[in-house]
């Protein structure tokens, strides 16, 4: 898979979320991503961006409150592969790649590698409605008030939902892709950061 040059970061990143505010989904006037007609989401490509460990930035830490009231931090998963996927309910492009992420928690949580979502517009009942409905195993954060997603683009553009990021073992963005990813595509960039000696 080709790899394309990374654009440094000077400091470092801490994301922090409140569960407080609220965010409609991302529109394509600021994502540079081309709405869907009708169907109230913004579209990715799929493409991919892959950064060498030589080339990645500052670590990252997103912390926030899951849909079920318990606190995360990816702070805790230090020395692991960490994949952050954004989402929501109505995203039928989330709901698509939905099994794909299931079955790399399920199947990868032995490597170290652990799962985050992160909600950009539903309430907890739609957020927990759709955990159940897809059998999510990992946790989810509320972000309807877009402070982790405004933080991330800081270090990465987040330019469509879904869009999914993974942080190597020393919380540094090591992939993007923006829009639905597939799980061969997913299997592959996690094999890529396990293998190159950063987790």
């Amino acid at each position: 898979m080709a790899r394309r040059p990374a654009t440094r970061r000077a400091a470092a990143t801490t994301v922090l979320v409140a569960t407080a505010g609220l965010l409609a989904g991302c529109g394509a006037a600021d994502s540079g991503a081309s709405d869907v007609v009708g169907q109230g989401f913004v579209s990715g490509d799929g493409s991919v961006q892959q950064w060498e460990p030589g080339e990645r930035g500052d670590a990252v830490v997103v912390e926030g409150t899951s849909f079920e009231g318990d606190e995360v931090s990816t702070a805790d998963w230090s020395g692991d592969v960490v994949v952050l996927n954004t989402w929501y309910a109505g995203c039928a492009p989330c709901r698509a790649e939905a099994p794909d992420l299931v079955a790399l928690a399920n199947d990868r949580a032995d490597d170290g590698v652990h799962l985050l979502g992160i909600n950009t517009e539903d309430d907890a009942g739609t957020a927990l409605a759709f955990q159940r409905t897809f059998e999510v195993p990992y946790p989810s954060i509320e972000d309807r008030s877009g402070q982790v997603v405004a933080g991330l683009s800081g270090v990465v553009p987040l330019q469509a939902v879904p869009s999914t990021v993974v942080l190597d073992g020393e919380g540094r963005v090591a992939a993007r892709v923006v829009g639905q990813v597939a799980g061969s595509t997913l299997e592959g960039i996690v094999d890529d950061v396990l293998a190159d000696g950063s987790a």
